[in-house]
């Protein structure tokens, strides 16, 4: 089963913290993604960055806009695709996650949109 857990942290956050902090977070969340991959349990992991744009096409007309979005009030701040045996699996990583401290992980399952 596949599940991926976002990081979602508040907006702003990471521009409160000082370099040493921010380091020694990313640093945890390294270590922790290591520590998952040695298990076999990591599909792919990456960070994401503050500036987003959004894209949608209405009518066949394209509208792109640049973020940070004001109306945000959260950040979508990296992901984890896990390969797991179950729910409860992906629950246990996630309450493991370093950034379970300072931000929500949220956890899906993976799959079609329809069935």
């Amino acid at each position: 089963m596949s599940y991926v857990m976002l990081i979602v942290e508040p907006n702003g956050q990471r521009r409160e913290r000082s370099q040493a902090e921010g380091e020694d977070l990313y640093r945890q969340m390294t270590d922790y993604a290591m520590k998952l991959k040695e298990q076999q349990l990591l599909v792919a992991v990456n960070s994401l960055r503050e500036a987003a744009v959004r894209v949608n096409v209405r009518n066949g007309k394209s509208n792109v806009i640049d973020g940070p979005f004001t109306e945000a009030r959260e950040l979508v701040g990296g992901f984890f695709l896990l390969n797991v045996t179950s729910r409860e699996e992906a629950l246990r990583i996630a309450r493991e996650c370093p950034a379970a401290h300072w931000a929500t992980v949220e956890v899906r399952e993976t799959g079609p949109c329809y069935e």
